[in-house]
């Protein structure tokens, strides 16, 4: 059978369910190529209990996963939830063809997360994400949400540092003659070392920003919103 099992967003955030399912499975794979985890593998192992191999991109999309859940029980550990901005649906599709059995087992994403910073959940549009390399499509999503007076919210590479994350930000607004006011960065959100910005990217930019981090370009805010991002300094 083949399990893949949310982590949640701190070391400690997956559930008794997920804990005890992995505990039984013979094989551990940790997706290790969507997110900067906040926490070692090390310290996952120690929680987990079993030895947790490495599961990078080419493995996974290599559908091997399911191929071993033939024969006995294996699991896929993901950060957050197991769903969410990830292209691991295709992993349940196949088990789907061949007839293996399959479980989700849920835990927080960082969307549950977001209510923290004081937006509001249901005035957020598409979410985008801004790649490590030279792009900047995601600029377009924006736009499209600004023009529905929707926040964006923009998950970032695996690997690519803040101060560089926000020239590209910087340089995609002005091709795509958006203007950027004050933005709301979220860092480790949901570890006990969170932190969440409001303030321009010329600030943003002087200040080190621990991974993993999400961006927030917020569209017209409620007066309730605007104090909770002011008092989150």
């Amino acid at each position: 059978m083949l399990y893949i099992i949310g982590l949640g967003l701190n070391v400690d955030g997956i559930s008794n369910y997920g804990l005890e399912t992995a505990k039984r499975c013979k094989r551990v794979y940790l997706e290790n190529y969507t997110v900067d985890f906040p926490y070692s593998e090390g310290e996952l192992q120690e929680v987990i209990g079993k030895q947790i191999i490495l599961a990078d991109r080419e493995k996974v999309e290599s559908l091997e996963l399911v191929d071993e859940a033939k024969k006995m029980n294996v699991c896929l550990l993901v950060y957050g939830s197991p769903l969410f901005a990830t292209t691991h649906i295709s992993l349940i599709q196949e088990a789907k063809r061949l007839g293996i059995k399959y479980k989700l087992i849920y835990s927080a994403s960082i969307f549950d997360a977001l209510g923290e910073t004081g937006l509001q959940l249901y005035k957020f549009g598409k979410i985008t994400s801004m790649p490590k390399f030279e792009a900047d499509s995601f600029m377009e999503v924006v736009g499209a949400n600004l023009g529905i007076d929707a926040h964006s919210l923009i998950l970032v590479d695996i690997g690519l540092e803040s101060e560089k994350a926000f020239d590209k930000l910087e340089k995609a607004a002005k091709k795509y003659k958006i203007k950027l006011d004050k933005l709301v960065v979220c860092s480790r959100f949901g570890n006990k070392y969170q932190k969440i910005y409001y303030d321009s990217t010329k600030n943003l930019k002087e200040k080190e920003i621990q991974k993993p981090y999400c961006i927030i370009l917020p569209s017209k805010l409620h007066f309730l919103e605007k104090e909770v991002l002011e008092n989150s300094k």
